[in-house]
């Protein structure tokens, strides 16, 4: 017999919570590099113009496509971010398929995070210059750096790193087998039959009177019609009358 309130509740892994503190540092800190990077399009913005005066190519689609790499790869992350709070919530409650996506979204945003970085280290920001009398990269990373506040680029940064970090971390821990068996669907357990254990009885039709129980042998219900008199101790001939019947005559006694 199963009995589905003695399954005990399955206890949350530490390591379980802790991935999901890190998903939600990493929304946390994307949210903070769009803030930083709507406050300084307007500088980034005007540095270009000015990288770009005097050549053959237009500043300002050069800062057009700024803004579309620039603060829809922004907001971009910040939607997949929030996407990984949201899974971080199931995690917590144990939901295998939470986990799975969350192994492939996280996955994605490594790559994005870790391409940013990686671009940033090889040679800052490039659009394109150097081709024509456009200015050099170094050029346009040097109107940069003079248009931007100075702690910008290493705070951007430190961002990024934490952010990998962050993510890589909390998609280990959803992948080590402490966390395994929270993620698995529970099963009750068959508990056997106690010995003398009472059952409920069969209930009852409605409209049907139930028989009352008793101790000895089960009495019969009279049916109401009379009882009749027992019959005369002795015999007597067909043809005699009885005397004890009322009206009866006596025989003649013989003289």
């Amino acid at each position: 017999m199963v009995d589905p309130q003695s399954t005990p509740a399955r206890q949350r892994p530490s390591i379980v919570s802790i991935s999901s503190y890190l998903l939600f540092l990493f929304l946390a800190l994307q949210v903070i590099s769009l803030i930083i990077t709507l406050s300084t399009f307007g500088k980034t913005r005007d540095a270009l113009r000015a990288a770009y005066e005097g050549s053959t190519t237009d500043g300002d689609q050069v800062a057009d496509v700024f803004a579309v790499i620039g603060i829809g790869g922004s907001v971009v992350l910040l939607l997949l971010a929030v996407v990984l709070g949201v899974l971080a919530l199931f995690n917590n409650q144990g939901r295998n398929g939470a986990r799975i996506t969350t192994w492939i979204v996280g996955g994605i945003m490594v790559c994005c995070v870790g391409g940013g970085l990686l671009s940033n280290a090889a040679g800052g920001f490039n659009t394109g210059g150097g081709t024509g009398d456009g200015p050099s990269p170094e050029e346009i990373q040097r109107r940069l750096e003079e248009a931007l506040p100075s702690w910008v680029t290493p705070v951007s940064l430190l961002l990024g790193v934490l952010s990998l970090i962050a993510l890589i971390t909390a998609l280990v821990l959803l992948a080590l087998p402490k966390a395994n068996p929270f993620f698995r669907k529970p099963t009750a357990a068959w508990e056997p039959p106690t010995p003398g254990a009472s059952y409920p009885g069969v209930p009852q039709a409605p409209g049907q009177p139930g028989y009352p129980q008793a101790s000895g042998e089960p009495g019969y219900p009279s049916s109401g019609e009379p009882s009749y008199p027992p019959p005369p101790a002795a015999d007597r001939p067909d043809d005699t009358p009885p005397t004890d019947r009322p009206g009866g005559s006596t025989p003649p006694s013989a003289s």
